[in-house]
């Protein structure tokens, strides 16, 4: 069962929570990152994006740059900037935005969890981009990004998230400049809190839905730390993770778009009538948001088509039957020989928060050869793929409106 546990969280004060809040430090560049520090100085990726502090061409991965990191969060909430409940909590966390709202419970989840498949994942993580996190949060002594995590729909759950939401005033209420509504409450009652506890402690599996490697550097952060101190007993607040858990109807995925460099020598013309013998290919005159599971939008010198796939492409499998891996296998790997999206440099992926004609302009303007536009993948497709110990193709989704980071801090001593 789940081990979801309130927490004692450091999080801004009401007055500058709105300054503080900041979208994922992996969301930006160097230099976006940078001009965003500059636009807003009390941005909180000042501190997970600690190279911001120094010259443009400095080692970002340098040790004096995790100290910085340190030594600002700290000073921070030395000089107030940060306040500490008194006893460990639960927090509603509501998001609105484009017209729609995804309420979540801000908890601290439990490593062995992680380690026993109870929390289950749907991909892979490289190292590289682990060790950063890893520096950082054990530098820190501190989680500062939240795990998005889900959940299938509890209706008990329900009924005391909305019983708080209705009975209390927010301790914040902004919106990004994004556009995102961003509420939060604290949920601190006896009652309430055990009713929480409660109703995780009977879900025998949560889904990390985005985070993936943050997720796994906290998990080695905990590690390290129990082999430092020589010890297997658990319970520490090094065990747990900061999460934000979602229910499954609220989530939304959006597309996860494809760009490719070259058609591999073919023309445009004969590109799409290989692309015949494989689909139902249809000219558009406007730019195609594919409808339905199986169908895609292909932009390609300058005109849109839809492509269907046909009945013998489909299958009944996990993995292959997502629109990610029908492209992949049908596409991108026998037709452009682009074999491992993850390294080739001949395909960029392209949120769908971007828009198509982000496509348009990346084709006409930037010099991709062709783009690909997706229909999402369903959040049970991710529960089933997950359930089976699978994993999905890379860039299979993309979760909006984004997790603010600096609104909850997680100490780990």
């Amino acid at each position: 069962m789940a081990d979801i546990r309130p927490f004692r969280a450091w999080r801004p004060r009401p007055d500058i929570a709105d300054r503080v809040a900041a979208l994922p430090y992996d969301v930006y560049d160097r230099a976006e990152a940078r001009a965003e520090v500059e636009r807003e100085p009390l941005s909180f990726l000042g501190i997970d994006r600690p190279e911001t502090q120094f010259p443009k061409e400095y080692d970002m991965y340098a040790p004096e740059v995790y100290d910085k990191a340190r030594d600002l969060l700290w000073s921070r909430i030395d000089s107030g900037d940060f306040v500490r409940d008194e006893a460990p909590c639960y927090y509603i966390y509501d998001q609105c935005f484009m017209g729609r709202s995804q309420t979540g419970i801000v908890a601290v989840s439990s490593v062995d969890d992680y380690l026993s498949g109870v929390i289950k994942k749907h991909e892979n993580t490289l190292e590289a981009k682990e060790q950063d996190r890893i520096r950082h949060v054990d530098t820190c002594d501190m989680q500062t990004g939240p795990i998005f995590l889900c959940y299938r729909r509890d209706e008990e759950l329900g009924r005391v998230i909305q019983g708080v939401m209705d009975g209390s005033a927010p301790l914040y209420d902004f919106e990004t400049p994004q556009g995102v509504r961003s509420r939060v409450w604290r949920i601190d009652a006896e009652r309430d809190v055990a009713a929480v506890n409660g109703a995780f402690g009977r879900m025998d599996a949560v889904y990390i839905a985005d985070g993936h490697h943050r997720c796994a550097s906290a998990v080695k952060v905990a590690l390290k730390r129990r082999a430092e101190a020589h010890t297997d007993v658990t319970g520490a607040p090094y065990d747990y993770f900061l999460s934000v858990l979602f229910p499954d109807d609220q989530l939304m995925i959006m597309d996860y778009n494809r760009v490719v460099r070259d058609l591999r020598g073919r023309s445009a013309e004969e590109f799409i009538a290989e692309l015949g013998e494989r689909f139902e290919v249809i000219e558009e005159k406007e730019a195609v948001h594919p409808a339905a599971k199986g169908e895609f939008g292909l932009y390609l010198s300058g005109r849109w088509y839809r492509l269907r796939v046909g009945e013998k492409l489909l299958s009944d499998d996990a993995v292959e039957s997502l629109d990610v891996s029908i492209l992949q296998n049908v596409v991108l790997s026998p037709m452009l020989g682009i074999d491992d999206p993850k390294k080739d440099p001949r395909i960029g992926f392209v949120g769908g928060i971007r828009g198509l004609e982000e496509l348009e302009r990346l084709c006409d303007d930037e010099g991709w050869a062709a783009a690909f536009s997706m229909y999402p993948t369903d959040i049970h497709e991710l529960f089933r793929v997950a359930d089976e110990g699978r994993l999905m193709p890379p860039k299979s989704t993309w979760f909006e409106p984004k997790l603010l980071s600096g609104l909850f801090l997680h100490q780990l001593t």
